[in-house]
């Protein structure tokens, strides 16, 4: 097979898995950021500590993590058909791709917000912050490189899956392998579908390397003081005056 048959082959095949793992890592941060917290909320000693939901919780989440994601993919196709009308192609692959990702970036989220100061915690609702105020303005910011960092390891994990959808007809890279590489023994389609892989994982990893090292040379954990400034009282404008004559 000639490069210019492989082009175009190539460039829907990388359109399609950056469709489907964009949009599934955008499920699974929306699905995954509120349960991850929610774990550490309801834990013992947390602000909304209830161990039976946080035992429920941390088991559904537990039991999706430990599916492998070809058999996670086949126990979802009933699901899958209800919500696209298929069970082949990008759109039908979103499905069990976001479902398999938000319990795996819940567990990240829960250990990214655990390393926040205790102390930061207790100053908010010292000065009277509730929970939501807590979760707002120390929790998330303060994790927010850890985030940024979880967040990248989840799209590296879920382009992995993309290409393992690829076996079952949905599309992108790792179907192109399979039917080219594997299939019609075109070994060249093959490596070069690894290298644009292993490429694209490498630039994905960097930025968000990059991001999360920016993140914290701006302030990073140290950084919390100024942002709990909101929550002190202002001296009325008139004390001032009166110092100043």
């Amino acid at each position: 097979m000639t490069w210019s048959e492989m082009q175009p082959l190539l460039s829907e095949a990388c359109w399609d898995t950056l469709y489907m793992v964009g949009w599934s890592t955008l499920i699974a941060i929306v699905g995954g950021l509120p349960l991850g917290i929610l774990l550490v909320l309801t834990d013992r000693g947390g602000l909304l500590q209830n161990v039976v939901v946080n035992k429920i919780v941390g088991q559904v989440v537990n039991i999706a993590r430990s599916l492998p994601f070809i058999i996670l993919m086949v126990a979802l196709m009933s699901f899958t058909r209800t919500i696209t009308g298929t069970t082949i192609g990008r759109e039908a692959a979103i499905v069990p791709l976001a479902v398999g990702a938000i319990p795996f970036f819940a567990r990240l989220v829960e250990t990214a917000v655990r390393e926040v100061d205790g102390g930061l915690v207790e100053a908010v609702q010292a000065m009277g912050g509730n929970t939501w105020t807590v979760v707002r303005r120390v929790l998330v910011p303060e994790s927010l490189p850890s985030l940024i960092s979880s967040a990248t390891t989840t799209v590296v994990a879920l382009i992995g899956y993309s290409a393992m959808a690829g076996t079952v007809g949905a599309g992108g890279l790792g179907d192109i392998a399979i039917r080219y590489g594997y299939q019609r023994f075109e070994t060249g389609m093959m490596w070069i579908t690894v290298a644009i892989l292993a490429v694209v994982i490498s630039v994905i990893q960097f930025a968000g390397d990059y991001a999360a090292r920016g993140l914290h040379r701006r302030g990073g954990h140290s950084g919390a003081a100024p942002r709990l400034r909101f929550l002190k009282s202002r001296e009325p404008a008139t004390a001032d005056v009166g110092e100043v004559a």
